[in-house]
């Protein structure tokens, strides 16, 4: 049985960039050290958006424009882009069909995954939706959030969303 780490969205606009906030920058080196700890599969996915953000329904409700494919804030940080092995997953929407899609066929096809593990950003936006997206697309495999390795669009809003994912049975580590 093999166990996925999920990294979301560790983008330098999310870090220290249009989006950043002191609490990403703080877990960086947490999320860097999880990666080199992990024994497992590691799948990074990022936030994608085109030169047209602002005329999507996102960028009407978020007029800030962040992770513009091909920008410096798209990429991964530095440090977190060094330890990781496959290409990104590029997702346009904050949870992932793909991901979704990709876990599953890895379940099916190369043995059962024993638990998936999501960390990065933000918890209450993409952490979630990829955490309950995963949940429905395999059911009987954990989902695990490290809580230490999270960090929300503000302090409150990350531990709303730690607790709505606790009510989906998402289980919760610091």
């Amino acid at each position: 049985m093999m166990k996925v780490l999920v990294v979301v969205d560790m983008q330098n606009d999310f870090i220290d960039g249009a989006l950043g906030t002191p609490e990403a920058v703080k877990i960086v080196p947490l999320v860097v050290q999880k990666i080199r700890d992990f024994d497992g599969l590691v799948i990074a996915t990022r936030d994608t958006h085109e030169a047209n953000y602002l005329d999507t329904q996102e960028g009407k409700k978020l007029p800030v424009e962040h992770c513009i494919r091909g920008t410096k804030g798209w990429e991964l940080c530095q440090e977190i882009r060094e330890l990781i092995a496959e290409d990104p997953i590029d997702k346009p929407a904050f949870g992932s069909e793909e991901l979704g899609q990709k876990l599953k066929a890895c379940h099916e096809t190369d043995g059962p995954i024993e638990s998936i593990t999501l960390v990065g950003l933000c918890t209450d936006i993409c952490v979630i939706s990829n955490a309950l997206l995963l949940k429905a697309c395999l059911p009987e495999v954990p989902v695990i959030v490290d809580a230490s390795c999270c960090a929300g669009v503000t302090p409150e809003s990350h531990v709303q969303a730690l607790n709505a994912m606790k009510m989906c049975q998402v289980e919760i580590v610091e």
